[in-house]
């Protein structure tokens, strides 16, 4: 099931697959990580953050962070534990995502995607995103995907 994050049951889950699964494939300098470390409590109080759970009081598998800007649906982090990989919680996730975004007018959605993540290269391209630009200063790509009126 897919549920929005209770910060007490779940942010020490999404702290430790945050740590364990998008801080190793970071390019960024350990200065930059440190600082991100520490805004991270911050950056979840905004937006949206879902969480994938087989069921309702057990503790996520994964999760997906958003926001909305505008017309634009700005995916800022998504990580599955390896365990629950293949399963299909991050299109779970990510049909979620885009669904509550196009229920508040997005008509487009971005991610950055850092360059050595082919698995998650590969799964925002099967996600129908493309690539728009390549971000040198932060060894990343950035995915663009237009929204179809009904997801």
């Amino acid at each position: 099931m897919i549920r929005y994050r209770r910060p007490k049951q779940d942010d020490s889950v999404i702290m430790d697959l945050i740590e364990k699964q998008l801080v190793p494939l970071s390019h960024l300098p350990q200065t930059v990580i440190s600082q991100v470390r520490k805004d991270l409590p911050r950056r979840l109080g905004q937006g949206v953050t879902l969480v994938a759970c087989p069921d309702y009081e057990s503790d996520p598998l994964g999760f997906v962070h958003f926001m909305l800007h505008g017309d634009l649906l700005y995916i800022d982090m998504l990580a599955i534990a390896p365990s629950a990989r293949r399963k299909r919680w991050g299109n779970m996730l990510m049909d979620r995502a885009e669904r509550f975004a196009l229920s508040r007018g997005c008509k487009r959605a971005k991610v950055a995607v850092d360059t050595g993540n082919a698995a998650g290269i590969s799964f925002y391209e099967k996600m129908g995103y493309s690539v728009a630009r390549y971000q040198p200063q932060n060894y990343c790509y950035e995915f663009e995907k237009q929204f179809n009126r009904f997801l």
